[in-house]
């Protein structure tokens, strides 16, 4: 049944300046949707529009285009681009690229299916979209997908400190190869930068370094792209290590010394030769991995209402643009990183020049400035999962300091133990990407968009809700074939990488 909606509503002033949260109507609306009781702020938008007099709340948007051009992109911009190497080892330049461009396209499709739902109904949150069309289940499925999204998020962080922390170790250290002390171990380490640095973050009930830690990462992955596009060009290929595994194994057969010299030269070439197109077991990671390194849609509405002047033609192009950026910047970062290596790229891609000098002073500044900057994104990342988790269990309860700890010290436990376990990011990647990822980028936004729209402005069969639908079956079609894949991997064991962190 198509949800009931004021049709006459159809463009409310943009930017939060709406009746959210008006009394309720003395009658329940048609349907199983219910109107919930009245609200005591603006903020949330939970409840349904109301043919209502009241007067409107009204907020004030004041962050420039610029700005919000920047904002986004750093929502978009996560360690994603640590993976996408390795996806491009595992597709060929030319099949990721064509399937980068699909995925950075897609993304943009929903975020123009997700703006203009919003100004349908003037809701800028995501989950309250999910509210206003299929009730409390939709709000709980947006709900699950972004926190199951930002655990994802956090646990890929974590596992960057899991695997970058010890060679920064070794490196102050001037320690030739790890040792088995306990401080060379990254999973002792992980523990240790939870208890002593992100739980005392996380207990904070505001985030007051929240703007200077969202630049600083964007600053810190922007000097990661730059280290890797200089590595290109002073990283030998082959490897010193892949060269000896060659000549050792020619001189093990009796040929000439001009046949040898021939054979070496060839096997180095055939390491150092880029693939355009490859299909193999690892292949069916890409698109996860991608859709992983693409998801912004939670934060675009809210991006929305803190923008001014507002209109959803202006927000479109900010969503454009920042895409763009980090369409250019995630195949830059892919590209170099994948023809420094070639196929001995690791799924995570910083990990990888550990091979070439473990000393190299610029990897070293590059570990420590990534290494700062998800330590410090964790804390952020956390919050919105405990608010979901507190409007879930704990609704309409006031402020309550043991509860806020023990929710943090609980989702930090679950998240070392994931950590601890998990055999490589990759499976992070993987599995957020190939479940959360797709609701969020294509299903929700366009399920949404079905119901939302009036059918007298947009009948069912009209080709915009078509289109919908569609991005909706591709996005289901997307979800079951990686998951797929990923589970046929892991059940086959092919994982390459399985044991190499």
């Amino acid at each position: 049944m198509e949800a009931p909606l004021q049709t006459e509503m159809v463009e409310l002033v943009p930017n939060g300046k709406h009746s959210e949260g008006l009394l309720p109507a003395p009658t329940p609306m048609a349907g199983h949707q219910r109107v919930e009781g009245p609200r005591r702020s603006c903020v949330e938008g939970e409840g349904f529009l109301q043919k209502s007099p009241s007067p409107p709340c009204f907020f004030e948007g004041k962050t420039s285009f610029g700005m919000s051009v920047f904002n986004l992109s750093n929502a978009i911009m996560g360690s994603g681009i640590l993976g996408l190497a390795y996806a491009m080892a595992n597709t060929g330049i030319i099949l990721f690229l064509f399937l980068l461009t699909a995925v950075a396209l897609l993304s943009s499709y929903s975020i123009h299916l997700l703006l203009k739902s919003s100004g349908i109904v003037g809701i800028r949150a995501y989950e309250q979209l999910g509210y206003r069309a299929f009730g409390t289940p939709g709000k709980l499925a947006a709900a699950l997908a972004i926190t199951l999204q930002n655990i994802g998020a956090m646990s890929s962080y974590l596992y960057i400190i899991k695997s970058e922390l010890p060679l920064v170790i070794q490196t102050f250290l001037n320690l030739e190869e790890q040792t088995s002390d306990w401080y060379m171990n990254g999973n002792y380490l992980v523990i240790l930068v939870s208890i002593t640095v992100i739980l005392p973050l996380a207990l904070m009930r505001q985030l007051g370094y929240l703007g200077y830690s969202s630049g600083f990462s964007l600053s810190c992955m922007v000097f990661f792209l730059i280290a890797v596009i200089y590595k290109k060009f002073h990283v030998p290929c082959p490897l010193p290590l892949n060269f000896a595994n060659i000549t050792g194994n020619v001189s093990l057969i009796e040929v000439t010394k001009e046949e040898a010299q021939l054979q070496v030269e060839t096997e180095a070439t055939a390491l150092c030769t880029p693939s355009y197109f490859t299909l193999n077991s690892q292949t069916a990671y890409t698109i996860p991995i991608m859709a992983f390194a693409f998801v912004c849609h939670p934060e675009v509405l809210p991006i929305y209402t803190e923008l001014k002047d507002p209109s959803k033609k202006k927000m479109q192009h900010i969503s454009n643009l920042s895409i763009a950026v980090m369409y250019v910047m995630y195949f830059l970062a892919a590209l170099f990183g994948y023809l420094t290596f070639y196929d001995g790229v690791e799924s995570e891609l910083l990990h990888t020049y550990s091979k070439v000098d473990p000393f190299d002073v610029l990897i070293l500044c590059v570990r420590v400035a990534v290494l700062t900057a998800v330590t410090l994104t964790v804390p952020i990342v956390l919050f919105p999962v405990r608010r979901a988790i507190q409007q879930m269990l704990f609704k309409n309860q006031e402020f309550n300091w043991l509860r806020h700890t023990l929710i943090a010290i609980g989702l930090l436990t679950c998240i070392n133990l994931l950590v601890i376990f998990a055999p490589n990011i990759l499976g992070i990647f993987g599995v957020i990407g190939a479940t959360s990822a797709p609701c969020l980028i294509f299903i929700f936004p366009a399920i949404f968009y079905f119901r939302i729209m009036p059918t007298e402005k947009e009948p069912a069969k009209s080709t915009p809700k078509i289109l919908a639908l569609c991005f909706a079956v591709l996005g289901l079609l997307l979800m079951t074939m990686s998951l797929s894949f990923i589970i046929i991997d892991w059940v086959s064991g092919t994982d390459r990488h399985g044991g190499s962190h």
